[in-house]
């Protein structure tokens, strides 16, 4: 017997290959008739597309790889109390953390905390943490204030007596950044532009290696944006950035080395990996515009602050892990992670361990960082970018054609783009076609409380407003309004909202639909008071018909106007009208029905006292509200 070569695995020898055109086939005969395009191909909010099968790619492209072996890992000091701050980043330091993000009060990454931006604090805050090369990397997210922070640190610098071309030190600066979210337009732009290049400049001539100036797309995925916005979005503004440092008398060559990117990642893993790697290949693209053969961009992500929930925070943590890894794979130079508790207020040590070692894991055991552009040639992530790269490189020329990001805001054209948006997003979320488990889906009523700092947030500084300000959102926000309330009404009466389920038929007729009501109202803090079905024990299951006064008890018992029946839709068709007419007759405030019933049966349901139904895709955020709403107001 001759041993088969080491690089043969003829496990499919005896089948013969299959082909796409037999697979569209089969796929055909599962949807009968329906289209392929609505089935089967999902969209982006850009409009891209996602097929449900790709072929592998052929690589046309570099690698789009990070500037270094591995990515750093930066922990965030955000602490108000600069001695509180310093322990922290030393711990941090010691247990993994190879840089640090200075986060001062207001700025873009805030999130309600931060630092104050003077000398004093910034120098305790950094007491005993190395800066050089050797240290740990600092990087600046400082806003409106990131001038006055640079210069605080290079100061801090000077007096420790070391060089500054030592230093390992990304500066930050984004006035655009800053007057996106603050919605504080500077009195003039060319000024301003003036101001900022010779900053840089200064600090590049005392031997600082920077880089100086980030373009940062926080400012548009916290707002609800789309990918592409966000890539549009810092491609302006870094092109901005280089034509102010070009008019301070930098050459190009130079002043490119001096910008740094900074982007959101978030769950979505395809369109995350896609971003970072669309980002390289588009800032190429401006880089061979000027003139320049493309070159190393230092590219730094953040998991993102719009995707964090209040409630059941711990699946923060698994949103970050996908954050991180799509990041990582996209080739993110540095990563920051939000703590899964920073929605619910200042993290403690254990929050900050987790979001740290998220990022040890993925790099130290699960070795993410050993191939460069480990995704290239799949199917999706090819044309996915490819898609972003077009699509955002439009918006970029809108943008450039409107006068540069600056005009853009100053005309309030993105703040529309991005409203736009983040309008479907919320849509989306409010119907639960997009999902946040533990906070839109599978709540859990009785979750325990996470430790925060006993820290109040930090107001920021206020500011002249003279444009619209791109807002700061967590998506989860409505629902946690409703779960606030049901918190304030458990509180105060010992008791949270309730609605009662009148399940019809037998467990096997009524127990999908009473899950899904359950899982429905508990979303907007709303309690199942739930039972198995009122059918007589002594008839059998296929003919048995609802106990209407064991009903309408078990409905008094519960302590609550709302009802909302479920069963199966055979059972309902001989028991739906009667078990709502008694329901009403026995003062029921308000009743749903779970399922989505057939044209003729909804008036006759409707006449017979139903007001809601409730079904996959329905707006369940307003009925939530409603439903809170008759809660709190009850009938006379």
């Amino acid at each position: 017997m001759t041993d088969a070569p080491a690089d043969t695995l003829p496990l499919a020898a005896d089948f013969p290959p299959a082909t796409r055109e037999q697979w569209l086939a089969l796929v055909a005969r599962l949807l009968k008739g329906a289209p392929f395009d609505r089935e089967l191909v999902a969209r982006t909010y850009d409009g891209l597309t996602i097929q449900p099968l790709y072929e592998r790619s052929s690589q046309q492209h570099a690698p789009a790889g990070r500037m270094s072996a591995g990515w750093q890992i930066l922990q965030r000091i955000d602490h108000p109390d600069p001695a509180a701050a310093n322990a922290e980043a030393r711990h941090d330091r010691d247990n993994g953390a190879t840089g640090l993000s200075l986060v001062v009060a207001g700025s873009i990454g805030a999130y309600g905390y931060g630092m104050a931006a003077g000398e004093e604090a910034i120098a305790r805050a950094l007491d005993g943490i190395a800066l050089d090369a050797a240290g740990t990397a600092l990087e600046l997210d400082a806003g409106a204030w990131a001038q006055d922070a640079g210069r605080n640190i290079a100061s801090l610098v000077s007096r420790r007596g070391m060089p500054a071309g030592a230093a390992n030190i990304r500066f930050g600066f984004d006035p655009l950044g800053a007057m996106a979210t603050s919605g504080s337009a500077p009195t003039g732009r060319s000024e301003t532009a003036t101001r900022f290049g010779r900053h840089v400049a200064d600090l590049a001539g005392a031997g600082f290696k920077g880089p100086f100036a980030v373009a940062d797309g926080r400012a548009i995925h916290n707002a609800g944006g789309s990918e592409a916005q966000e890539l549009a979005f810092i491609l302006s503004v870094a092109t901005g950035y280089l034509r102010a440092l070009e008019g301070c008398g930098i050459a190009l060559d130079d002043a490119r080395k001096m910008i740094f990117f900074r982007l959101s990642a978030d769950a979505d893993q395809y369109l995350t990996i896609a971003k970072f790697r669309a980002l390289r290949r588009l800032w190429g693209r401006v880089e061979e515009a000027c003139g320049l053969t493309a070159g190393p961009a230092f590219v730094g992500a953040e998991t993102a602050w719009r995707m964090m929930t209040k409630r059941d925070p711990y699946v923060n943590m698994l949103r970050a892990t996908i954050a991180v890894f799509s990041a990582g794979l996209g080739g993110a130079d540095a990563i920051t992670v939000l703590p899964f508790t920073l929605a619910r207020g200042l993290p403690d040590r254990f929050a900050r361990r987790i979001a740290r070692n998220t990022q040890l894991v993925l790099l130290a055991e699960s070795n993410l960082a050993k191939v460069a552009d480990a995704t290239a040639g799949a199917g999706v992530i090819e044309d996915l970018t490819d898609q972003l790269c077009r699509a955002a490189w439009a918006l970029f020329q809108e943008i450039e054609r409107a006068g540069g990001a600056a005009a853009e805001l100053e005309q309030a054209l993105i703040q529309k783009k991005v409203a736009a948006v983040r309008g479907e997003r919320q849509t989306a979320l409010a119907a639960r076609t997009d999902t946040l488990i533990g906070t839109s889906d599978f709540a859990d009523l009785d979750e325990p409380a996470v430790a925060v700092l006993d820290v109040a947030p930090v107001a920021p500084a206020p500011a002249t407003v003279t444009l619209e300000p791109l807002p700061r959102i967590r998506l989860a926000e409505p629902f946690e309004q409703l779960r606030d309330a049901s918190d304030r009404m458990l509180a105060e009466t010992g008791s949270r909202p309730k609605i009662f389920l009148a399940n019809l038929g037998v467990p096997a007729d009524f127990s999908p639909r009473a899950n899904f009501a359950s899982d429905f109202f508990a979303a907007g803090g709303i309690a199942a008071v739930t039972n198995n079905g009122f059918a007589p024990a002594s008839l059998p299951a296929a003919a048995a018909s609802t106990d209407l006064a064991a009903l309408v008890a078990a409905f008094k018992d519960a302590g609550t106007g709302l009802a909302c029946l479920c069963a199966s839709d055979e059972v309902y068709a001989r028991e739906a009208v009667r078990a709502a007419s008694a329901l009403a007759e026995a003062g029921a405030q308000h009743l749903y029905y779970a399922g989505r019933p057939a044209r003729e049966a909804k008036a006759e349901l409707t006449a017979a006292g139903i007001k809601t139904f409730i079904h996959a895709g329905c707006n369940a955020l307003s009925v939530l509200q409603a439903a809170q709403l008759q809660i709190a107001s009850p009938r006379r």
